[in-house]
C-alpha cells in the first residue's frame, strides 16, 4: 500500500508540474542531455528543461514570419502551428504549419538547424520553404499537423492532416544533403494516401459536437487530426486526436492509436477496425484534471516511453497545459497510458 501511494504521489507530481506550463501542440527533442519542447506560437515557441519537469522559455524559431508563407497562405501572419522536430543525420529538421482557423488553404514548411543549443556558435534556423500545401479547390485534406517518420528501410515519410478527409501519408522527396537555397516547389512523391478518418455524419454526432462542427463549416464533422507515427518491434503505431481542441472548457479532445506492420497501413485497433474507417483505441481523454487531452508526440527516453500532449486544465478555466505521461506496451504490443 505504501509503495502504491508513493507511485501515485510521483505520478500526480509529474502531472502537476506539467499543469503549470501553458502550451499547445508540443513536440520534444533531446540533445546532450537537455530536453526541448517546440509548440504552436508566434514563430514556433521553444522551451527547455534538464529534467522534463521544470521548463524555461527559449524564445522562438522564427523572429520574422517566413515570407513565402505570408505571401501564399491567406490569413497567416506568423502565428505558426503544430511543429514536428527530429534529428536527420547531423541536422535537426523542424516541420511547421501555416494556416488560418477552419480553412484548408494551408502549407507545411521545413526549417533546419545544426544544434538546438542557442549558445552554440552553429545555432541558426534556416528556412527551406514549402514541403506540401493544400487548397480547397484541389485537395480534400488540410496541410497542417506534420510528422516525419523514417521507415525501417530508411525512407522518409510525412504524415499530416486535420478534418476534411483525415490523415494523409506521402513519401518525401528531400535529398540527404539539403540544398543551400530554399525549395522552389513541393517535396512529396505521388498522391497522398488517407490512412485515418472518422466517417462522422450528422446522424451520429451529438448536439454538442454538431455545434462545434458548425464553428468551422468548411472542415466538416470529420474530427480527426494531429498524427504521430513511431516504429517499435515490427509495428508502426499511428497516434491521432479525435474531436475538438481549442475550445477551453468545451474542448473534447481524445487521443487514439492503431498499428500496422506496413508504413502504408492499414492501421487497426485492438478490435481489428481500420483507422481509415473510423477505428482507433482511445488512450487519453477527459479526466479529473482535463476537459480533453490530445495532439501528442511519443518518445523513448532512457528505455522509457513517454507521451507528450496538451490538455485543457479544469482548474484553470480550460487553459491549454502540458501533459507528460508514461506510455507502455503489453505482451501483445498494444498501447496504454499510465
Amino acid at each position: 500500500m505504501k509503495r502504491l501511494t508513493i507511485i501515485a504521489v510521483l505520478l500526480i507530481s509529474l502531472q502537476m508540474q506539467a499543469q503549470n506550463v501553458i502550451i499547445h501542440d508540443p513536440v520534444m527533442a533531446v540533445e546532450n542531455g537537455k530536453y526541448y519542447l517546440f509548440a504552436t506560437g508566434m514563430g514556433v515557441q521553444i522551451l527547455s528543461s534538464t529534467d522534463m519537469k521544470d521548463w524555461q522559455k527559449e524564445g522562438s524559431v522564427f523572429g520574422k514570419a517566413p515570407e513565402w508563407a505570408v505571401n501564399s497562405v491567406p490569413g497567416y501572419r506568423g502565428h505558426t502551428w503544430a511543429p514536428d522536430i527530429q534529428k536527420v543525420g547531423d541536422m535537426w529538421w523542424l516541420f511547421y504549419s501555416c494556416s488560418s482557423f477552419g480553412k484548408n488553404t494551408s502549407a507545411i514548411g521545413l526549417a533546419v538547424n545544426k544544434t538546438l543549443d542557442k549558445n552554440n556558435p552553429s545555432y541558426q534556423w534556416i528556412d527551406k520553404g514549402v514541403v506540401v500545401r493544400s487548397n480547397g479547390k484541389s485537395t480534400n485534406w488540410n496541410a497542417i499537423d506534420p510528422n516525419l517518420i523514417i521507415d525501417k528501410k530508411g525512407k522518409k515519410w510525412l504524415c499530416w492532416g486535420s478534418f476534411w478527409d483525415g490523415i494523409q501519408l506521402a513519401q518525401l522527396n528531400i535529398k540527404k544533403n539539403l540544398d543551400a537555397l530554399p525549395f522552389d516547389k513541393e517535396k512529396i512523391k505521388g498522391t497522398p494516401k488517407t490512412i485515418a478518418r472518422r466517417h462522422a455524419t450528422n446522424k451520429n454526432l451529438s448536439k454538442e459536437d454538431l455545434a462545434l462542427a458548425d464553428e468551422a463549416p468548411d472542415a466538416g464533422p470529420n474530427a480527426i487530426e494531429a498524427p504521430f507515427i513511431v516504429y517499435r518491434d515490427g509495428y508502426y503505431y499511428l497516434f491521432a486526436s479525435w474531436d475538438y481542441c481549442c475550445k477551453g472548457p468545451r474542448s473534447t479532445y481524445k487521443t487514439v492509436v492503431g498499428r500496422s506492420k506496413d508504413i502504408h497501413g492499414p492501421y487497426v485497433d485492438r478490435s481489428g477496425k481500420d483507422m481509415a474507417n473510423g477505428g482507433g483505441d482511445i488512450i487519453m481523454q477527459a479526466d479529473s484534471l482535463y476537459y480533453g487531452i490530445g495532439h501528442c508526440g511519443v518518445y523513448e527516453v532512457n528505455d522509457q516511453w513517454y507521451i507528450i500532449a496538451h490538455g485543457y486544465d479544469r482548474s484553470d478555466f480550460g487553459a491549454s497545459k502540458l501533459v507528460i505521461r508514461r506510455l507502455s506496451f503489453d505482451d501483445q504490443g498494444w498501447v496504454s497510458v499510465e
